[in-house]
């Protein structure tokens, strides 16, 4: 049950793959999706991250059929959300490479929270969104609704956890959560296009972007805000503008 981190160039492809579950998140993943995401963090050759699913579907859910493991003690149910899954969130969540998911078929709970740590969300027609926990008799883990909420609105949030509502992509694309809807056939290479130009551009420039938008969130200071004056990509950017050229970074 892996993620897959394959690197293309400049651009980084993690591929959440449970066969024959939609790519329902285990335990096991999670510490994955955090060791792969703090790997990729510290490359300086990657400049763009893609997730995407495997077999038609992002990710459905969690692995349900581990959870008569842990989730009936409060120590291990606490251990799982806050350490197994908010591993893996946060280090999507605060990876400074802009970060695109490529979302097909279902996108539901665990779906829902990864989908909402990316950048930028392009879906196909077909995709189904929700977060039907509320059908397994338990609630979303505090820090995970609140990365729900942020990204999809707080309405959105409030419907999916307590009417058990799955929308699809239209919908979402109108509520603000998805930057694109496209035909099925057509996600993934909307997908690829849009990491390859976020590649062509200053990567520090938007790791700064990243930063300084996780701090504006948060209502923090942003003490490095200008920090970048003297670096390379600034005066190659400014450079290739005067000079009518494009710019190489």
């Amino acid at each position: 049950m892996p993620i897959v981190f394959e690197q293309q160039g400049s651009i980084a492809f993690v591929t959440i793959s449970n066969p024959g579950k939609l790519g329902a998140m285990s335990r096991a993943m999670w510490r994955q999706l955090a060791a792969g995401f703090d790997r990729l963090q510290r490359e300086d050759a990657c400049r763009c991250i893609v997730v995407r699913g495997e077999g038609g579907a992002f990710c459905a859910g969690g692995d349900i059929a581990e959870y008569p493991e842990f989730r009936f003690d409060a120590r291990t149910l606490h251990d799982f959300h806050e350490q197994d899954v908010w591993g893996g969130l946060r280090a999507v969540l605060y990876c400074d490479i802009p970060v695109v998911a490529q979302i097909e078929g279902a996108c539901m709970g665990a779906g829902m929270e990864i989908a909402s740590c990316c950048d930028i969300r392009i879906a196909g027609e077909s995709a189904k969104f929700g977060a039907p926990i509320a059908k397994l008799g338990f609630p979303m883990a505090p820090r995970e609704a609140q990365v729900v909420a942020r990204a999809a609105g707080e309405q959105t949030a409030r419907e999916m956890l307590l009417e058990a509502a799955v929308l699809d992509a239209n919908e979402m694309k109108a509520r603000r959560f998805l930057n694109r809807v496209l035909p099925d056939a057509k996600v993934a290479d909307e997908a690829l296009r849009t990491a390859q130009r976020i590649s062509e551009l200053a990567p520090q420039a938007a790791r700064l972007n990243k930063r300084t938008l996780r701090a504006l969130q948060s209502g923090k200071a942003v003490p490095y805000a200008y920090d970048y004056a003297p670096g390379a990509e600034h005066r190659e950017g400014i450079a290739a503008f005067i000079e009518k050229r494009k710019p190489v970074f």
